[in-house]
């Protein structure tokens, strides 16, 4: 990739009362940013107030991995597929044709399984690979990896919800590519984004691409997300403190 593509373009001008570490606006080639449209700021302003009780963030996770992953599905590739409707009248569609495997950064990755089984109709499996993140350095350490017989023919979906230094992500991609899975077949799924995780996974994977839900720009001095959402798995699994 041309190194005036790693690069992007931040903009604030699409919602008036948007944070301005928050990027509305954000271009990349490889990277599909769900619209930001009042619905999904709506559900992401949910997920960002640290007041929202475990069970409500729970339930507003499953609203935005659905988007998520149906943006992700968009990008396997289909075939025609005629079929004769009930009126008796041929309706000429199309068909996925590549089984789909997700792969879940556990923790919070599993959050969004659910969103993948309800989604997607064809062929799917699953893998895990648990990396831990040493909180001092920031630098992480793959503990375990379980990854499904012939993956290397799938569309892998990484399933992460946050990218903050993008180490933990490039370790994974690492985990799956030595599978013989191709770049190309890589589709990472996220929630959250910052601007230095993602220039951090692409200039390394550039053939990859990238399903985010928001893109801030920030990062704390301990290299968490700006303003961010808080610890996903946390929240998510109610052990906040």
């Amino acid at each position: 990739m041309p190194n005036e593509t790693i690069s992007a373009s931040w903009h604030t001008e699409t919602n008036g009362n948007a944070s301005p570490k928050c990027k509305e606006d954000f271009h990349h080639p490889q990277v599909v940013l769900l619209p930001q449209h009042n619905h999904l700021l709506s559900l992401m302003t949910i997920l960002r107030d640290a007041d929202t009780t475990a069970s409500r963030f729970a339930q507003v996770v499953e609203r935005v991995a659905e988007q998520l992953v149906g943006a992700a599905l968009n990008l396997l590739p289909t075939e025609k597929a005629d079929v004769i409707s009930p009126t008796r009248t041929t309706y000429r569609g199309v068909r996925q044709t590549q089984a789909v495997c997700g792969v879940s950064i556990l923790r919070a990755g599993a959050s969004l399984e659910n969103a993948v089984r309800r989604c997607y109709t064809g062929p799917l499996s699953f893998g895990k690979i648990l990396i831990q993140r040493d909180e001092t350095t920031c630098l992480p350490s793959l503990l375990y990896s379980k990854l499904p017989f012939g993956i290397e023919t799938k569309t892998v979906l990484i399933l992460e919800p946050m990218l903050a230094t993008g180490g933990s992500a490039c370790t994974a991609i690492e985990v799956i590519k030595a599978r013989g899975v191709p770049e190309e077949n890589i589709i990472f799924v996220n929630v959250l984004a910052s601007q230095r995780g993602i220039q951090a996974v692409f200039s390394r994977f550039p053939s990859i691409r990238l399903v985010t839900a928001a893109v801030d720009e920030e990062l704390t001095p301990r290299s968490h997300i700006d303003p961010g959402l808080g610890d996903f798995g946390d929240r998510f699994y109610g052990t906040e403190g």
